[in-house]
């Protein structure tokens, strides 16, 4: 519990719990977006998640294409498509068949509308699974696991067989963390 709010006229009470210890909390103006929603200022550059129903995947494509870094960098890049977090990335450029380094603006259009609607089948599937726990941290907010770990494809199984070809799965370090890639079916770019 980091926070504690008890209202004067109700004997309600409103608990700010934050498990995995990333949330924070400020008082902040709203600012109106693009698509005409009322949102906090400081987040409001934040994009909108493949969810959303203002989401334009033609515009998320467009903007992928564009970015000049590798595409697992871009894909973490929370301006483009909010969301998409590490194992999310691994798994989406898995079932993409493509090597989180290669450059993202070297992508043909039907690459990267792959790339997208795969990230979204993945959060998808871990939303139906509650989430991918793997720890006592990493669980949803009724303490309960998140079971989407078991589906995992690629992220956390480095030397396991490669479900789709058998080779083994390898991990590569990637900025301060990991990918999790098949390095047969995700073929690294040409330097």
């Amino acid at each position: 519990l980091r926070v504690r709010f008890e209202f004067k006229n109700t004997s309600s009470v409103m608990g700010f719990v934050d498990q995995r210890t990333f949330g924070g909390m400020q008082l902040d103006d709203l600012t109106i977006d693009k698509h005409q929603k009322s949102v906090p200022a400081s987040v409001s550059h934040i994009a909108l998640d493949p969810f959303d129903h203002d989401f334009d995947i033609k515009v998320a494509i467009e903007k992928l294409r564009r970015k000049n870094s590798e595409v697992k960098r871009a894909l973490l890049d929370q301006t483009l498509v909010s969301g998409i977090g590490n194992i999310y990335a691994d798994e989406a450029l898995w079932l993409a068949k493509i090597h989180p380094r290669k450059a993202a603006n070297r992508l043909s259009i039907t690459q990267a509308e792959e790339l997208l609607v795969s990230a979204k089948a993945v959060m998808q599937a871990a939303i139906e699974q509650g989430g991918t726990s793997f720890d006592q941290q990493y669980v949803q907010v009724n303490g309960q696991s998140g079971y989407f770990a078991t589906e995992l494809n690629v992220y956390g199984r480095a030397g396991e067989p490669c479900p789709r070809c058998a080779r083994p799965v390898r991990r590569e370090k990637f900025m301060n963390r990991s990918s999790h890639l098949c390095p047969n079916c995700q073929r690294a770019p040409k330097r």
